[in-house]
């Protein structure tokens, strides 16, 4: 079945939050759908700018210019072939009933000079990757010859038969057959590849100028956490947030940054954001509901602006957005507040994190690609937000088929660790029965599946 992507967007500036006029309970909660959530992210996040990296660190990087060759690829004429370098027009019409002899002249390996010409009934003996010795313009392959024969019966080949001919410049690599001296080989906006990390490496290039890695600050927030590897205490729990989400930073191709736990106080809470305003995006998780103890947005709107918000989503309503101010920048940092529950932080960052961190690194910032399966297990969708079902996708028949990877709790990490995908139950559907066809998104695929 085909892949597809959803929630494509180009780099271009978005309109801003203020912008959209999302509706509001009772309690003054602002509800926006998950398309404004999106946008609104993408609207704060800005492209960094470019460094120079060595080639063998800027994997995954974004290329910040365009990238000419100063070279041709390969640069000199040379053999595909282990054989010999012969003129055509000495061994036209060989076959193995009518040979041709030629006198062998010498050798020639890979990186050596091509210091003697052919001349008419004679040959060099050439190996793959040496230049093309001037007077030849054909190269014959060793099993095309008699050269295992005379090798036995001889100490040294003096006279080698050619056994077949090919069309005139068989095996031969002309100069520039890759690449030309000028040319581009690699745009501006490229995603490097292990190939084009060759490519660079191949035209002699040992650094490259790349859009650098968003830095991101990661601060978990709550009285009741400690991180793993102290002994827990009563009504405690271990920090998991922090640790997954700098996992799914990375995979996004961010540089994560732990700053610990913030207790469930301004004066902590602000001493870890101290921390964090040297870097291009902070994420926090919890804090952002509206309990008694969700202290982030009083504490961060004294250094900037910072919005809650219900997102019409399962798991992961709610989310902070907003920009901190930084003394001497003009830019100030991205705030991105997720859910406490694990499922949630995770499943938040998925849909607006990572494509804010790409767009950040001047790529395409969209979602996952999706498939279309068929469910084994009824998805409920209760309150009319959009669900996002942990899903185990695999092939049967030729088909994708999804099956629920166990109790959808936003608390229960397992679920999401044993999922490939999300599987999107839309608002306006009240349950995507078994039998039925779901998009998945792909966190991630395997062999598996396919």
């Amino acid at each position: 079945m085909k892949k597809t992507n959803t929630h494509e967007h180009s780099q271009n500036q978005l309109p801003l939050p203020h912008m959209y006029h999302p509706s509001h309970d009772l309690s003054g909660i602002h509800w926006i759908t998950v398309e404004q959530a999106f946008e609104m992210v993408l609207s704060h996040a800005k492209v960094l700018e470019s460094e120079v990296k060595p080639i063998d660190s800027a994997l995954g990087q974004t290329l910040a210019e365009d990238l000419l060759s100063p070279i041709n690829i390969p640069p000199m004429a040379n053999t595909a072939m282990d054989g010999y370098a012969v003129r055509w027009a000495d061994v036209a019409g060989a076959s193995a009933k009518s040979h041709k002899h030629l006198k062998v002249s010498g050798l020639l390996v890979a990186g050596g000079r091509p210091d003697k010409r052919v001349l008419p009934g004679e040959s060099i003996r050439i190996m793959t990757g040496a230049p093309i010795p001037p007077g030849a313009d054909t190269i014959i392959p060793f099993e095309d010859t008699d050269e295992e024969s005379r090798k036995v019966n001889e100490k040294q080949i003096k006279e080698i038969s050619i056994l077949k001919v090919f069309a005139k410049g068989a095996c031969v690599r002309p100069a520039g057959e890759d690449i030309t001296a000028g040319q581009k080989v690699l745009s501006k906006g490229t995603v490097l590849s292990a190939a084009d990390i060759g490519v660079l490496a191949s035209v002699g290039k040992s650094s490259v100028r790349v859009v650098r890695r968003p830095s991101v600050a990661i601060i978990s927030t709550g009285d009741e956490l400690v991180e793993p590897g102290t002994k827990l205490g009563v009504s405690q729990i271990y920090n998991s947030n922090s640790h997954a989400i700098a996992a799914a930073v990375r995979l996004a191709g961010g540089e994560p940054v732990i700053l610990g736990i913030a207790r469930d106080n301004a004066a902590s809470l602000n001493q870890k954001v101290d921390q964090a305003l040297k870097h291009d995006m902070l994420l926090t998780s919890a804090g952002v509901s509206h309990g008694d103890y969700d202290i982030v947005q009083d504490t961060l709107n004294k250094r900037g602006k910072v919005d809650l918000y219900s997102v019409r989503m399962r798991p992961a309503k709610p989310m902070a957005l907003g920009v901190l101010k930084r003394a001497g920048k003009a830019i100030g940092l991205l705030h991105l507040g997720l859910p406490g529950n694990p499922v949630s932080s995770l499943v938040a960052f998925e849909q607006f994190g990572r494509p804010a961190l790409l767009k950040m690194q001047g790529k395409q910032p969209s979602a996952r690609p999706t498939v279309e399966a068929i469910l084994d297990n009824d998805i409920t969708n209760h309150d009319k937000r959009r669900v996002f079902a942990r899903v185990t996708v695999y092939k049967k028949n030729g088909q994708y088929r999804a099956k629920l990877t166990g109790s959808q709790g936003s608390n229960l990490l397992t679920s999401v660790a044993r999922a490939n995908g999300l599987a999107v139950c839309p608002e306006d559907v009240s349950v995507l029965k078994a039998g039925q066809i779901a998009t998945v998104q792909m966190i991630s695929w395997n062999e598996e599946v396919f």
